[in-house]
C-alpha cells in the first residue's frame, strides 16, 4: 500500500520543493515532445525523495530525463518531470579497480575528461556522448564489438531510490536480482542515483575506413570480425556500396583527416538540400545515396586518438531513426531480405546509411542482447530542414523483416511492439515485470510509451 504523507510533510515539501510550470520538453531529433505538469532539477537525493513524496500524495506519474537523445517518447510524461542535469559530479574513482562511481546526471562528454585525468577510459562508448550515465544504461546503449557487450554491462554497481523512497544499493551480490533488471530500467524501476562503471586504462584508437561492396562484407563477414575489435559497416540502401570500418587500439599520435569542406559544406549542407529537394522528388533518393558514397566514402581515411574521441561522432542531422538486434547468425540473410524489398518496392525510398554492427551476448534481463550475440541493423530517415519525409512503408517492411528473424528494438528508438511482443522477445519478460510491479506497485514511473510495453 503507498504511504501517505501527513499534512505538516507535505507542508514542508511544498516549501522545499522548487518545481516549475509550463516547461516544455522535447526530445534532441525534434520528434517527440510533452508539456509536464512540474519540472524539477533537484540537486540532492533528498529533494528526489520530497517529489516523490509530492507524487504520492498528488497521484502524479513521474519519469526521470536526462540528455534527451532518446528517439521516442521513452522519456514524456504530463506529470512530473524530474532533470537530472544538476546532479552530475564524480563521486570516486577507484584507480586500483579502475572504476568510477558518477551521478546519474553526468553526461559521458563530462565524464571523459574526468578519466582521462587518471588514465582511464571506458572500453566502449555509443556514438554521441550527450547523454547521461543513467540515460545509457536506461534504454541499452550500444556500440560495436564481437568482444562488448552493450554499455550496461560495464556497470558494477548502482544506486536506486524506489516509488516509496527507499533507497536500494544493487550489485551482482547485493539486491542481485534488480540488478539484474536495473542495467537496462526503462526509467520505470526508480529514480537511478549513482552508478560505478568499470573502466580500463587509458587507450587510443585508429579508425580505418575503406569502401567495399554488400556482397563482400556479408561473404566475409566472419573475417571481418575477427580482424578489428570494433567493426561496423555502413550499407548504401538502393546500390551494392558499403563503407567498412574498423577501429583499433594503436600507439599512433593522434591525426585527422577531418575537413570542414568535405564533412559540412558537402557533407551536410549540400547534402541537407538535396534531401529536402528529394522530398519532392523521391526518386532523387538513390541518386543522392550513390552520388554521396563516390564523393564521400571511395578512398580510404585514417583517424587516431584517445578513444572516446574516436568512438563519438557528431550528430548533424535531426532523424528518425529504428535500430534492431538480431542473433548474429542472421545477419546476412536479414539484410539481404532488406535490399531485396527495396528494390521490389521502387517508390519506398531510404536514405543512408544502414548502420550494422556487432554486440556480445549478456544475462541482462531486457537487454537486446540477452542470452545471444547479436548484430544490430540501424535504418534513419533524416529530416532536412526539420521537415518529415515520408517513412511508414519502409518503418513497416524494416519491422516485419526484424521480428522474422527474431529482433529486439532498441528501447530509446521508437517502434511499433505491444507487450505481446515483448513477451516472445524476452524469456525474462515475466521476472522483470515481477520486479517492477514490487517496485513500483503503484505506477508512479509508468507513462504512454511503457504502458505499451507492459499493459
Amino acid at each position: 500500500m503507498t504511504r501517505m504523507l501527513a499534512c505538516s510533510d507535505l507542508a514542508c515539501c511544498l516549501i522545499q520543493v522548487h518545481g516549475h510550470k509550463g516547461v516544455q520538453f522535447q526530445n534532441w531529433a525534434k520528434t517527440y515532445g510533452c508539456c509536464p505538469e512540474m519540472y524539477y532539477q533537484p540537486t540532492s537525493v533528498e529533494e528526489i525523495r520530497e517529489v516523490l513524496a509530492l507524487a504520492r500524495q498528488q497521484n502524479k506519474r513521474v519519469k526521470v530525463v536526462g540528455g534527451g537523445h532518446s528517439p521516442s517518447d521513452i522519456a514524456c510524461t504530463d506529470g512530473f518531470m524530474i532533470h537530472m542535469g544538476k546532479m552530475n559530479r564524480v563521486l570516486k574513482v577507484d584507480k586500483e579497480k579502475k572504476q568510477v562511481t558518477v551521478e546519474a546526471g553526468i553526461l559521458l562528454a563530462d565524464l571523459h575528461p574526468q578519466l582521462d585525468k587518471h588514465g582511464l577510459s571506458l572500453s566502449n562508448l555509443g556514438a554521441v556522448s550527450d547523454v547521461t550515465a543513467g540515460g545509457v544504461i536506461g534504454t541499452g546503449t550500444h556500440n560495436t564489438g564481437v568482444k562488448h557487450g552493450i554499455l550496461p554491462t560495464q556497470v558494477v554497481a548502482l544506486t536506486l531510490l524506489t516509488a516509496d523512497g527507499v533507497l536500494l544499493e544493487c550489485s551482482k551480490s547485493s539486491n542481485a536480482d534488480v540488478f539484474q533488471a536495473a542495467r537496462v530500467h526503462l526509467g520505470c524501476l526508480g529514480v537511478i542515483l549513482t552508478i560505478t562503471l568499470q573502466c580500463v586504462p587509458q587507450f587510443h584508437l585508429l579508425e580505418t575506413s575503406f569502401p567495399s561492396t554488400l556482397k563482400e562484407v556479408l561473404d566475409n563477414l566472419d573475417s571481418h570480425l575477427k580482424k578489428s575489435e570494433y567493426f561496423r559497416f555502413l550499407w548504401f540502401p538502393h546500390s551494392e556500396n558499403v563503407s567498412i570500418i574498423y577501429q583499433d587500439h594503436t600507439n599512433k599520435p593522434p591525426s585527422s583527416s577531418a575537413s570542414w569542406f568535405w564533412d559540412y559544406a558537402i557533407g551536410f549542407y549540400l547534402l541537407e538540400f538535396l534531401l529536402w529537394t528529394s522530398t519532392f522528388l523521391p526518386f532523387l533518393v538513390s541518386w543522392i545515396n550513390r552520388f554521396f558514397f563516390w564523393l564521400l566514402f571511395t578512398r580510404k581515411r585514417e583517424n587516431s586518438h584517445v578513444s572516446h574521441k574516436i568512438f563519438t561522432y557528431e550528430c548533424r542531422f535531426k532523424q528518425h531513426v529504428q535500430d534492431w538486434a538480431i542473433p548474429r547468425e542472421k545477419t546476412k540473410e536479414a539484410l539481404l531480405e532488406l535490399k531485396n524489398m527495396l528494390e521490389a518496392n521502387p517508390k519506398v525510398v531510404a536514405h543512408y546509411p544502414v548502420e550494422v554492427r556487432f554486440t556480445r551476448g549478456d544475462d541482462i534481463l531486457l537487454s537486446p542482447c540477452f542470452q545471444r550475440d547479436s548484430c544490430y541493423m540501424n535504418i534513419i530517415m533524416y529530416r532536412p530542414y526539420g521537415k518529415d519525409v515520408p517513412r511508414l512503408d519502409y518503418w513497416l517492411a524494416y519491422e516485419t523483416i526484424m521480428k522474422k528473424f527474431g529482433g529486439r528494438p532498441h528501447w530509446a528508438k521508437a517502434h511499433n511492439c505491444t507487450r505481446k511482443d515483448f513477451e516472445k522477445m524476452y524469456p525474462a519478460f515475466p521476472k522483470f515485470c515481477a520486479i517492477r510491479e514490487r517496485l513500483d506497485p503503484t505506477g508512479m514511473f509508468l507513462n504512454t510509451y511503457l504502458e505499451k510495453v507492459f499493459y
